[in-house]
């Protein structure tokens, strides 16, 4: 795990004379130090760097990249088996890093800038705040909401239920949408997202209200024609809401990327732990997308994926005289300079295209789908758009629900590598990728040469535990709930549901 760093206060003081965007990239920092400066420009970089962390760091980008199936625990080591064994866990690093530290942050911002001189502090805080609840709840569901983050005041805050935290949520993206903040200004260098271009924030408050609609899709609460509506009458972003790579100090402890942090560092969980997964890597195999290479190293004879959750094989599983723990395998790709998505442009592109898609106006639907792959390529590296015009991501008009599926395919291989967690929880709504009931402990062999490309598997070590089901949600941190004389039971396991969650399909 990442080290515990605090932030001195005669660090704060310098840095009112004088910016260094270093200072600010140790975010495991003790919240309480930093809540002592009454400079809210002071603690905003932090609470950015500290969202952009919790996104990818160790329960949501291990968690994640493991649920989404982009990878599986290595053979040779073990320190993913309880999440690819679907073992009930609580992503407690996650949770107690978005509340003690990145919303605790947001808190004391908002405090600090009720004058009119720090308007557009405020504005920014309260738009990643209602961002951060909104990914807590798709998490883990019913939370402490209205009575949190109150400190002594309150020690057992009562647990909210989702769907009405995504009211209040919905009604607070819509005072930040009624609001001109043309006229709000902040010193660029503590922005870390837009550099204080108050316009793209206005864009960024769009997107999470499209973002929050549309994780209703399933729900009696959407109405289609009001989201057109809605997408017709504002401006969303084209430029992604990113802690760009460029912040990150790859020689530094606790100043890294944060996967970067957990391989770098020292314990290197990335090429010791983590493999290609065999769904995703044949997916792009198979499909020739540009983006293998650029997602995962190339062993000699080529990319190879393992079956998710398969690490304890004593098997050659494709008959080539390999036992599979022997195999050389596909490892993930993280660089000093990787990027980390808040929000990205290929995201919302391909939420405006699903929008089109379900209004049945395919001409648009396509334009944006276009647009959201040939953003992701960009992210990659990738100029060649050629899979666009005549590969496996050329749109195809089809039914909606086709439509649907092909957007939600493309946003799952969008999402590698930058937004692991937001993948989980969009195929949690899509259902896409779908689910292949194959049992390939039965019959490995046949399940080698009749592997479902396109499809989830039910992890082989894990299919017992959730009868042959998919993990919906964490449970939550025991700390949570001992702590709290108001706080709900415990969950069963990892397949209680959020409440949007409604879509028929594992």
């Amino acid at each position: 795990m990442m080290k515990k760093y605090i932030l001195k206060i005669s660090m704060i003081v310098l840095i009112a004379f004088a910016y260094n965007c270093e200072s600010y990239l140790d975010v495991n920092q003790d919240p309480d130090v930093l809540g002592e400066t009454d400079a809210p420009e002071i603690l905003l970089p932090t609470a950015q760097v500290s969202l952009a962390n919790n996104l990818m760091g160790w329960d949501f980008g291990f968690a994640g990249g493991f649920y989404s199936e982009y990878w599986t625990q290595s053979y040779t080591a073990s320190q993913f088996k309880t999440l690819c064994e679907y073992q009930e866990d609580s992503f407690s690093n996650q949770y107690t890093g978005l509340t003690s530290g990145t919303l605790s942050d947001l808190k004391r911002i908002k405090e600090l800038s009720s004058d009119e001189a720090n308007q557009g502090y405020y504005y920014i805080a309260e738009a990643l705040s209602i961002y951060t609840w909104q990914i807590m709840t798709d998490v883990w569901g019913d939370l402490p909401y209205t009575e949190a983050l109150q400190g002594d005041a309150i020690k057992s805050p009562v647990f909210d239920s989702s769907e009405n935290i995504y009211t209040d949520l919905e009604k607070r993206v819509d005072a930040l949408l009624a609001i001109d903040n043309s006229e709000y200004a902040i010193t660029s260098t503590f922005d870390f997202i837009y550099a204080g271009e108050m316009a793209q924030w206005s864009k960024f408050v769009a997107s999470l209200k499209l973002k929050l609609m549309l994780r209703q899709s399933e729900t009696t609460n959407y109405s289609n024609a009001d989201v057109l509506s809605f997408i017709q009458n504002n401006s969303f972003l084209t430029s992604p809401a990113k802690i760009a790579g460029t912040y990150w100090d790859d020689s530094l402890e606790g100043k890294r990327h944060p996967m970067r942090e957990f391989e770098a560092g020292g314990a290197l969980y990335l090429s010791t732990n983590v493999i290609g997964c065999k769904t995703f890597i044949d997916y792009l195999k198979v499909n020739d997308d540009p983006r293998l290479d650029e997602l995962f190293t190339a062993p000699t004879d080529g990319h190879e994926g393992a079956f998710f959750g398969d690490f304890d094989s004593k098997k050659d599983s494709d008959a080539d005289g390999i036992l599979d723990e022997d195999e050389v395998y596909s490892e993930p790709i993280f660089s000093g300079d990787m990027d980390i998505m808040l929000m990205s442009d290929w995201e919302v592109n391909f939420y405006i295209a699903e929008v089109y898609a379900r209004a049945s106006e395919l001409a648009n639907a396509k334009a944006y789908y276009d647009m959201a792959i040939t953003a992701s390529l960009a992210q990659n590296s990738i100029l060649d758009t050629s899979i666009l015009s005549s590969g496996y991501a050329q749109w195809v008009d089809g039914t909606q629900e086709e439509n649907i599926e092909q957007i939600s395919m493309q946003k799952w291989v969008a999402n590698a590598n930058y937004q692991h967690i937001e993948s989980f929880l969009e195929r949690n709504r899509t259902k896409y990728p779908s689910v292949n009931d194959i049992d390939i402990k039965s019959d490995r062999e046949a399940a080698f040469l009749n592997f479902p490309v396109g499809q989830l598997t039910i992890s082989v070590n894990g299919r017992e535990r959730t009868n042959g089901l998919l993990p919906a949600s964490p449970v939550y941190p025991t700390s949570v709930l001992n702590r709290n004389v108001n706080a709900p039971s415990q969950k069963l396991d990892l397949l209680e549901k959020i409440w949007w969650n409604k879509k028929a399909g594992k």
